[in-house]
């Protein structure tokens, strides 16, 4: 987990930073543009000088008469002015564009373009592009057609925190496992789906995700596997880790509820929850891929590691309940297994995970 847990950590500083950094830009961008209206005036005016001088030296040479260079100056001094109220109105726009929309620009694509572009993601399939294991490329000898309302969008999921267990019969502080200790980690797909057609306030949310799901015993504990049984035991020497890892592949169905802000024209209709506040209710169901429990300890003046890859008697077939709530794509995320974590206990244990779930568009 060691180096999962650095990608993890690589993935929210990233985040962060763009999240922090988003308003700064924008600030950025229209003091940019604001400085770019005084160049503006001091250019044209500039050019407007070098004019006048040029026509004055041309009259002086018995090029052109007296009146011709009055006519030349009136000429240059209506182009300049001009030039300086279209650059002048075209700045004004931009920054008026980039307060109303958040530090965006709102483009609008010409169906009859060719674009040449690679696209990683999963969705349908048209006559303007092509898919291999998932990878869209678009054809440059084809024309790429504007969907006029899109109701489905992908996300990559990402999900980390602290997870443990709840015991039948005892409070998660008396959990044999450490709460700080014991983590869990998930990354997936998620679609994002439109329920109803005139509005954006409920979506369906469901995808295909890798949840890993890790146990760190207390008090020198580890699993040991007694026929139809997994229990905990002391281990012989002092474990410097002791730790039980279930990997499961599982299918997230989550209702999705949260205002969002919808953007119409001629050519398309958008619904937007970028900086939008959404919560979601749901579920999952999947298997379990593997069980393997990884012990680091020292004997005879060695340091040893064992990774034991066994059943341990985890359930084959998981399925719980889950819950986030958050803005953007940064959510607050729990999930609770209804499954039991070993299937021939005499005590039920079901897992539990509480963290930060990131859904990066």
């Amino acid at each position: 987990m060691t180096a999962i847990s650095r990608i993890t950590a690589v993935f929210i500083l990233c985040l962060m930073a763009h999240h922090l950094g988003a308003q700064e830009r924008t600030e950025q961008k229209i003091d940019s543009l604001r400085q770019q209206r005084v160049l503006i005036e001091l250019q044209e005016k500039d050019a407007l000088k070098n004019e006048v001088e040029a026509i004055v030296a041309r009259q002086k040479n018995g090029e052109i008469s007296l009146e011709e260079a009055r006519v030349l100056k009136e000429e240059a001094a209506r182009k300049r002015a001009l030039n300086i109220e279209n650059r002048l109105a075209i700045i004004d726009n931009t920054i008026a564009l980039l307060e109303r929309n958040e530090g965006e620009i709102p483009t609008v694509q010409d169906s009859t373009r060719y674009l040449t572009k690679i696209e990683i993601g999963w969705g349908h399939r048209d006559e303007s592009n092509s898919r291999v294991f998932g990878i869209r490329y678009s054809d440059r000898n084809k024309e790429r057609k504007i969907v006029y309302d899109r109701r489905t969008y992908s996300d990559l999921v990402l999900a980390f925190g602290i997870n443990n267990a709840i015991i039948s019969g005892q409070s998660l502080g008396d959990s044999p496992y450490e709460l700080g200790g014991s983590r869990f980690f998930e990354l997936g797909v998620n679609w994002r789906t439109r329920v109803f057609r005139n509005t954006n306030f409920m979506r369906l949310n469901y995808g295909l995700s890798l949840q890993m799901n890790g146990l760190n015993p207390k008090d020198n504990q580890y699993f040991v596997a007694n026929g139809d049984e997994t229990t905990l035991e002391t281990f012989d020497v002092d474990l410097r880790k002791s730790k039980l890892r279930m990997d499961n592949l599982v299918v997230p169905v989550y209702f999705e509820f949260g205002p969002s802000r919808m953007t119409k024209t001629e050519t398309r209709l958008r619904y937007s929850i970028r900086n939008q506040f959404r919560i979601g209710f749901g579920g999952y169901g999947g298997f379990n891929l593997g069980t393997r429990q990884k012990l680091k300890y020292d004997r005879n003046g060695e340091r040893v590691k064992d990774k034991l890859k066994r059943g341990y008697n985890t359930s084959d077939f998981v399925y719980g309940i889950g819950a986030y709530a958050g803005v953007d794509g940064v959510l607050l995320y729990t999930k609770y297994d209804l499954s039991p974590i070993f299937k021939e206990a005499s005590v039920d244990q079901r897992n539990i995970s509480f963290g930060l779930r990131l859904d990066l568009d």
